[in-house]
């Protein structure tokens, strides 16, 4: 048996070799999970006929990039990065946001097993908290969704929209809970993944995304009909509560919420990923990510 060793907090621990776990880390390269437990099975074999019966987690790391570098220059980069974002002492904070519909909270889960993260949070989520502590008398548009906050405007203003009004006193709202937790995950070196409709670029303060290790991510369903046949899919769920009729009721209105996001993510130079393949969506999102924090790992390197 080959053990593989870390030291955690100025302690030694060890675990058995394992195929699958050393698959899933290869994997995030995206070379499909079969092709990845194959270099698995490659290096373990290698690991037994040299006799190894003990290697740290660093040195595993570096036979893996060695191998992976015979194989593919792009790949080992890719695994470099991911490395480098395990290592790295800056928590990672991914920000999935996008109009009602899009599959923010699909993509986050799906995102956060592909880089193996355990801390997700929805902004619904949020919301609800904050409905507890502030009283519908008090902010009467945190107790609405967000396509319809404009209802509980007390004093609509002539200047912009009112849909977009409403959704922007919406956001206002939620965004105190977004930056808090934003903050606790960085001060607390904890990696995390905030999705919902409530992230707007431009919305969150500065300082906050100007940070290296945090991400943003806008998506979209640029047409209308797939965009309807998401609630469609949503409603027919068994456990989802949420009317089918009251989205195509407001369809028009969450059509316009998605307008106002990809103007913001224009101006603030964020990602725009039209999600109409799963696959293709969080491919995109890891590329972006392993990339940034290549980058990152560089400027350390060098520093």
């Amino acid at each position: 048996m080959i053990w593989v060793t870390a030291n955690v907090d100025g302690k030694n621990y060890k675990e058995p070799f394992s195929k699958g776990i050393l698959s899933r880390s290869i994997n995030v390269a995206d070379i499909g999970f079969q092709r990845a437990h194959e270099i698995a099975s490659d290096i373990e074999m290698d690991l037994i006929n040299k006799d190894v019966t003990e290697i740290s987690s660093n040195e595993l790391a570096d036979v893996v990039l060695n191998h992976l570098e015979k194989i593919d220059s792009v790949i080992a980069s890719k695994y470099k990065n991911w490395r480098s974002l395990r290592t790295s002492q800056k928590p990672l904070i991914i920000l999935i946001g996008g109009a009602s519909g899009v599959g923010t909270s699909s993509m986050a889960f799906e995102l956060a097993n592909r880089l193996r993260l355990k801390n997700l949070i929805s902004t619904d989520m949020i919301r609800e908290v904050m409905r507890k502590i502030v009283s519908k008398d008090l902010s009467p548009v945190i107790h609405k969704s967000s396509f319809d906050a404009y209802e509980s405007i007390r004093t609509p203003s002539i200047r912009i929209d009112s849909v977009i009004e409403g959704f922007i006193s919406h956001v206002d709202v939620v965004n105190v809970g977004i930056e808090a937790i934003i903050e606790r995950s960085v001060k607390e070196g904890i990696s995390t993944i905030i999705e919902g409709v409530h992230i707007v670029p431009g919305f969150i303060r500065k300082d906050l995304i100007e940070n290296n290790n945090i991400i943003i991510f806008t998506l979209t369903v640029d047409d209308e009909e797939s965009h309807k046949q998401r609630f469609y899919a949503r409603c027919r769920l068994p456990w989802v509560k949420r009317s089918l009729e009251r989205y195509m009721d407001n369809f028009d209105t969450i059509r316009k919420t998605q307008k106002f996001l990809v103007e913001q993510a224009k101006i603030h130079d964020s990602r725009i990923i039209n999600n109409v393949d799963i696959t293709q969506t969080i491919d995109i999102m890891v590329n972006d990510i392993l990339e940034k924090f290549g980058d990152v790992d560089n400027v350390e390197q060098e520093s």
